[in-house]
């Protein structure tokens, strides 16, 4: 690697890319070959080479006593414990019998703060039974915190929340064993194995079905004989799935659950919700990946600073916004722009790009239609538009952009 270059390093998980890192940084010996940082050897000048290098791990811990920090809540939380190329074929999964209810979870104007600081203003979020909900915001807006509420783990300041009809900080004990929880960020104990800690994981959550388990460790690839403390990010997150893909729970609260899985890994845990859903349960997702939630969700809601600010299905969502437009035509094309709905015209080497309202859409197309365009494509906003729709002016802050 020359002198001012970025250089990207890919690899699936378990390919010895966090390895290769910790011998750059002088934490492991090379067992042969040699290598030099900044034109010192690895070997020989290790601690050197630490005082001039700047680096940030994709598994951060920090000092756990900070002034200030909101104090620890009543109930351990479970986030300091969690397709294959050739595809398993899944034991059929069964489906357990789940209460005649509507909705799984119910939340309505919840409140919290920790200090001056106001994490929640007011929430609102529901979880149909039997469905994927896509609980979408920034880093700071309140996902977390809510997730945490749900698990009993905080108790809100004011608002009504219902986790599967029970109180989720009277019943939380009752309730634990109906929910599996994965965070974004798995620790586990480090003496014991993975296999270990998925049992005992997967017990929170009720009992566990021993047939979906192999197939989970088969899918995920994860070996379940080596020890929690040589497991890197993205396997120890691979333990928290399979513990709470493998167990009955009826409710699955998913906090950035893909976070350290490569795409392939991603393409497992996409088959496995799917599954989930097909068995009647219940999963709240939280998470930045929107392909991943446009793909699974039934419904979104996006936050923004402790406050809901959308919600409903994708297609609802998308009803109120524009769609794009693009038509290769000859000419006539400046006309459209008069036309109600139409947006943002331009012209260029003979292709025109609009938006337009949908609701405008079908009359927009007829008058396209008279103009005997040679191609039409119109693609509906994604999940990332709309959400970002909500948080435009701080992106144009950050980019220093006046809106």
């Amino acid at each position: 690697m020359d002198t001012g270059e970025i250089l990207g390093v890919l690899g699936p998980n378990g390919a010895g890319k966090t390895t290769t890192i910790r011998l750059l940084l002088g934490q492991l010996h090379p067992s042969s070959g040699h290598g030099q940082v900044l034109g010192l050897d690895l070997r020989e000048r290790s601690l050197q080479i630490r005082h001039q290098i700047g680096y940030l791990p994709g598994d951060l811990s920090l000092y756990p006593k900070v002034p200030g920090r909101p104090g620890p809540s009543r109930v351990p939380t479970l986030n300091r414990l969690t397709a294959p190329a050739v595809r398993v074929a899944a034991p059929r999964i069964r489906r357990r019998t789940m209460p005649a209810r509507e909705m799984a979870v119910e939340v309505e104007g919840l409140t919290k703060s920790f200090g001056s600081v106001h994490a929640l203003r007011g929430l609102d979020l529901t979880v149909p039974t039997g469905q994927v909900t896509g609980f979408l915001g920034p880093n700071g807006s309140g996902k977390s915190t809510t997730i945490r509420i749900l698990l009993g783990l905080l108790r809100s300041d004011g608002g009504r929340a219902s986790v599967l009809e029970g109180d989720p900080w009277v019943d939380a004990v009752r309730l634990h064993r109906s929910i599996a929880y994965v965070p974004g960020d798995v620790a586990l104990w480090p003496n014991l194995t993975g296999g270990e800690a998925i049992d005992i994981l997967s017990r929170l959550s009720g009992s566990l079905d021993p047939a979906r388990r192999r197939m989970m460790l088969d899918r995920f690839e994860l070996d379940p004989t080596k020890k929690a403390r040589t497991y890197s990010k993205g396997n120890r997150q691979k333990v928290a799935l399979v513990a709470a893909l493998a167990s009955d729970a009826e409710l699955l609260l998913l906090d950035e659950p893909t976070s350290g899985l490569d795409p392939i890994m991603e393409a497992a845990f996409t088959d496995s919700i799917l599954e989930v859903k097909a068995a009647g349960r219940s999963v709240l997702l939280s998470s930045h990946i929107f392909a991943e939630v446009e793909k699974l969700a039934d419904r979104v809601t996006i936050i923004r600073d402790g406050v809901t600010v959308e919600a409903g299905t994708i297609a609802q969502l998308r009803h109120l916004t524009r769609s794009q437009v693009t038509i290769a035509v000859d000419a006539g094309a400046d006309g459209l722009a008069a036309l109600p709905g139409v947006h943002d015209l331009q012209v260029l080497d003979g292709h025109v790009t609009f938006a337009v309202d949908d609701a405008e859409l079908p009359t927009v197309l007829t008058a396209v239609a008279r103009l005997r365009p040679r191609s039409i494509v119109a693609n509906p906003p994604s999940l990332e538009e709309l959400f970002l729709r909500h948080y435009g002016d701080e992106l144009a802050a950050v980019n220093g952009v006046d809106r």
